[in-house]
């Protein structure tokens, strides 16, 4: 077996027995990074050379897309090779029944050690860096106030001149229920910093709230560890760094060095983090067994603005848009991949590869099989990578807004093209801003977007910007073009199972009985039982 670790920051691991065909696995995702962030794909500003080295040493590809322009249904199929869509999600969450479950820990889930956090990193999270919630909530609380209370002036006047009867209890059952579901949501918005964000070693909760100072430090420490203990069997390590997403932290060594605020002072010490585990691996000569992959989950948040006005997302170079939408900006996303003495150096891919294909690549390269009994969308990237494959499978990608098709790619055979059609777009505000700036992200329907009919359709490879729609007056193949993508879509929709919303009410609503807690609820579940680790 492949001992496989989870740092969420994630380490997680496997094993089983190395040979050239059958290396070792790191695959590191970093949350939101844009593909303007790293050095080998433009950027002059940031420092990210251990990063940069992977490429240069290694392949890089130029059109590597993410499944979803969101962390969970992005990460959903990068764990699973499959359109998010199908499955729904893995989860972020710990428990389902009752509280120690574990229901929804990685330690049920394939993995054999873990290390971070098993919900969402926010804001919240680091106290002074505003709350994603408390200002949605107070506005949605007010809302309430005032609409339960007209309800009851009405029924009270109503009853009052006699227009109807109603038992004096039914006012107190009304306050009562009211009172019963707004004292928990408020007590768990306010305290949310002590109860969502908590650290995890395997199964035990070890440090409630997490402290922030020296934890890339840990994280990297723990990575190290977890190779040194299984040098001599074979291991995936999956490295899942969180600190590009707000609320952004570094540590002190890295703090107001970069030239782009926390946001670059944080990628910077994740490419240090990333040198410091290739260094492991060089140093006990793992390096030529063991296949590096670097990625983001979607592109860079460029809506994430600090209460303060400071800019906390990072950069999509020339592409448009960012996360949460499928312009390029949103799911065109640092692609590499490192093996020495199989991968030759400075190797550039320009095909279209998605997320989805490290899940067959692995599983492949492992001496695994592929699963039979469900589609498995994403494809080896290794007859790419060795140039057995001159274009790639990939003659068409979905790209998905949550539940809704938003857009198609379709890479012709024989053809320099790649078009891309979308069937509806956001609206941006401001009109002349490439985001949702009102919002905060962009939205997937309602009266907030545009639907497009005929959809808008790109030639990607004259126009990567997506500046430019085209039309019957500029493409002579425009309805032709169209009617292929159409084909494609609806052959794609026939395979697109039904899967159960795990977005309801009951899904996402704060259960106290399920709550992790490391103490006590008089403590409000405070504890720290992480090691201080400097690692240098």
């Amino acid at each position: 077996m492949k001992r496989m670790l989870l740092l969420t920051f994630l380490i997680t691991g496997n094993v089983f027995c190395t040979t050239k065909s059958r290396p070792n696995f790191i695959l590191i995702m970093v949350d939101d990074l844009g593909i303007g962030d790293v050095g080998c794909y433009g950027n002059k500003t940031l420092r990210t050379p251990n990063i940069d080295q992977l490429a240069d040493k290694g392949a890089k590809f130029t059109q590597h897309i993410a499944a979803s322009p969101l962390c969970t249904p992005s990460r959903a199929a990068f764990m699973t090779g499959r359109y998010p869509v199908r499955s729904g999600k893995w989860h972020l969450g710990l428990n389902r029944e009752w509280k120690d479950d574990f229901y929804h820990h990685p330690l049920n889930h394939g993995f054999d050690y873990f290390y971070g956090i098993t919900v969402t990193h926010l804001r919240d999270c680091i106290p002074g860096n505003g709350s994603v919630f408390l200002a949605g909530a107070a506005e949605t609380l007010k809302q309430t106030f005032v609409i339960v209370g007209i309800t009851l002036f009405t029924l009270i006047f109503l009853n009052k001149i006699g227009l109807v009867k109603i038992p004096g209890k039914v006012f107190g059952y009304i306050l009562l229920v009211f009172i019963l579901f707004i004292v928990p949501v408020l007590f768990f918005f306010w305290n949310l910093h002590y109860l969502n964000c908590f650290l995890m070693r395997n199964y035990q909760v070890i440090q409630q709230p997490i402290i922030y100072e020296n934890l890339t430090r840990r994280m990297t420490s723990e990575a190290v560890n977890f190779i040194l203990r299984n040098q001599n069997k074979p291991f995936l390590l999956y490295m899942s760094y969180i600190q590009v997403h707000t609320a952004l932290y570094a540590s002190a060594t890295f703090r107001g060095k970069s030239k782009h605020g926390i946001y670059g002072d944080a990628v910077e010490e994740v490419d240090w983090s990333i040198g410091k585990i290739v260094n492991e691996l060089n140093k006990n000569e793992l390096r030529d067994n063991t296949l590096i992959y670097f990625t983001s989950d979607n592109g860079a948040h460029i809506e994430e603005i600090s209460s303060s006005g400071e800019i906390h997302g990072g950069y999509n170079g020339i592409f448009k848009g960012g996360k949460a939408t499928n312009w390029e900006g949103g799911i065109r996303v640092p692609g590499l991949l490192y093996w020495p003495g199989v991968i030759t150096s400075e190797t550039v891919i320009n095909e279209p590869t998605s997320n989805m294909d490290i899940f067959p690549t692995i599983v492949k390269l492992s001496g695994a099989t592929v699963p039979q009994d469900r589609i498995i969308d994403g494809l080896d990237l290794m007859p790419l990578v060795q140039r057995s494959n001159v274009s790639s499978e990939h003659e068409f990608l979905f790209h998905y807004c949550n539940a809704y098709l938003n857009a198609v790619r379709w890479n012709p055979r024989n053809s320099s093209s790649i078009w891309k059609a979308f069937f509806f777009s956001p609206i941006f505000h401001p009109e002349d801003s490439e985001g949702c700036f009102n919002s905060h992200v962009c939205p997937c329907c309602g009266h907030l977007i545009n639907q497009h009919d005929p959809p808008l359709l790109f030639d990607l490879s004259k126009d990567p910007g997506e500046k430019n729609p085209l039309g019957p007056q500029t493409e002579p193949n425009f309805y032709n073009i169209l009617r292929t993508i159409e084909d494609a879509t609806k052959d794609h929709r026939e395979n697109i199972p039904v899967v159960d919303n795990q977005l309801t009410v009951n899904h996402v609503i704060w259960k106290p009985w399920l709550q992790a807690c490391c103490s006590s609820w008089l403590e409000f579940c405070y504890c720290d039982y992480d090691e201080e680790l400097v690692f240098e």
